[in-house]
């Protein structure tokens, strides 16, 4: 099993090519899935049955001298929110696990299924999606591959975890606040977090209907662009999806930096980040050849306005649960959406117009460049269980500080790729995030390859040494 292709892109050629089966690459993830996942605790339900399945079917498909689709027998998971046929959607949330199991998979799964892609199984997340550590009270944290007494980030810890470990090539997530990126940059994967609307929602359980986004983390930057090729398309069941035709990125990444004006963000993204961060991102920036430092402004105001909707919505959302049942709520997020639920209507449209302003503004940046930099995590993974983190000489509060500089990005719905750093050839991982204009993946993504052709960015494997843990 050993000897088998791990990377998505390899997988899907040497199925292709006739040299493995899809059977084989199944056993092989759910081998690994059960020897490993104990320790981590990324997936909250395997789906060995399905996977399986899905494989022998490739396999036929194969013998009857069909072409195989671009994902075939790529092992994958998804956050515990996406709705998974036959399963109960918990989005981490005791809340909701008396629930009927989903009637259908969401739009993502059938176009991965579309593609060829193999189920493995549902993956742990923070409860309801809000939180940046996956340490849900409910179902346990999920720990980091590189250090199992650290964090691997959130909302989409066990993504990020499942990717970093080599349990499958490709995991699913969303993206609020940082959801995609903290986990991608904790972990030390690739991650995606979409334009706004650009892929569909359907069939997954909402947090902020405003800010909610859906994407791929993965293992390679080859990987991300081949799962979001896969994603990509209109989906009218979701209002906020837009009717775009698909825009393939695979066969751009090899442009990687070639007529692409690159910037850093510093200011707020310098003050907010700690040393690693800070390093992380002037390392970027001089290996994608960075023509200087942007400030935008009012970034702080930006993040607090972002935390003013994502409140109000979320507890809109949920608020007959918080009067009804207060008690199977997450304690850690049952205070956080009661205040949102409260909070004055006029604070929100005020966030709104300073959204407004602020994405306006930040606009306007791309008339001269095409890429930004900056630091997806203020530090690398922090201790399970910690609750303050220093950052230039500051104390501030684990989880939520995490979104400190995902945030002020998702805000505006911006496309953004995270690249996995190791400063200084550090033990624990920090990604940069690479910020495009509106629509562009295309260049979030030719980044992303350019970063991990230099060798400058990188996912090695996890350490063996967690499953002794």
């Amino acid at each position: 099993m050993s000897s088998l292709p791990t990377t998505a892109t390899a997988i899907a050629a040497a199925f292709a090519g006739g040299e493995v089966s899809a059977r084989e690459i199944a056993a092989a993830a759910l081998e690994r899935i059960a020897a490993h996942n104990p320790a981590l605790n990324a997936y909250t339900e395997v789906t060995a049955e399905r996977a399986l399945a899905e494989a022998d079917a490739l396999d036929a498909a194969r013998r009857r001298g069909e072409a195989a689709p671009a994902l075939a027998a790529v092992p994958y998971g998804v956050k515990n929110l996406f709705d998974v046929a036959g399963m109960t959607t918990l989005a981490g949330a005791r809340l909701l696990a008396g629930n009927p199991p989903a009637a259908a998979d969401a739009t993502l799964i059938q176009r991965m299924h579309s593609a060829g892609g193999l189920l493995t199984g549902a993956l742990n997340m923070d409860a309801l999606a809000y939180g940046f550590t996956t340490e849900n009270t409910h179902y346990g944290a999920t720990r980091n591959p590189h250090d199992p007494t650290r964090t691997a980030g959130g909302s989409s810890g066990g993504s990020g975890a499942a990717v970093a470990a080599g349990l499958v090539p490709i995991a699913l997530g969303s993206d609020t606040n940082g959801s995609i990126r903290v986990p991608a940059s904790l972990c030390g994967v690739f991650g995606l977090k979409p334009t706004y609307g650009r892929l569909p929602r359907s069939g997954s359980f909402p947090f902020v209907h405003g800010l909610d986004h859906l994407g791929p983390l993965a293992a390679s930057a080859a990987d991300l662009a081949l799962a979001y090729d896969a994603l990509q398309g209109p989906d009218g069941r979701d209002p906020a999806c837009a009717q775009r035709v698909i825009e393939p990125t695979t066969d751009v990444l090899t442009r990687g930096l070639d007529g692409l004006r690159v910037a850093r963000l510093a200011g707020y993204f310098d003050d907010q980040a700690g040393a690693a961060a800070r390093a992380a991102s002037e390392r970027a920036a001089r290996a994608l050849g960075s023509l200087g430092d942007i400030v935008l402004p009012e970034v702080a105001a930006a993040r607090a306005a972002a935390f003013v909707i994502t409140a109000a919505e979320g507890g809109a959302l949920h608020l007959q649960a918080l009067r009804d049942r207060p008690d199977d709520f997450e304690p850690l997020s049952r205070e956080r959406l009661l205040a949102g639920a409260l909070m004055p209507a006029l604070w929100v449209e005020q966030a709104q117009k300073l959204r407004a302003w602020f994405r306006r503004r930040t606009l306007e940046v791309f008339r001269d460049v095409d890429l930004l930099i900056a630091p997806a995590t203020p530090v690398t993974a922090t201790l399970l269980g910690q609750e303050t983190m220093v950052i230039n000489g500051r104390a501030l509060p684990t989880r939520p500080s995490m979104g400190l500089l995902t945030q002020p990005i998702s805000f505006i719905g911006l496309p953004v790729a995270v690249a996995p750093l190791w400063p200084g050839g550090a033990a624990l991982p920090i990604g940069v995030q690479l910020i495009a204009a509106p629509w562009r993946e295309d260049v979030c993504l030719r980044a992303a390859w350019a970063l991990q052709s230099a060798g400058v960015a990188a996912v090695p494997p996890a350490p063996t040494s967690i499953n002794a843990r």
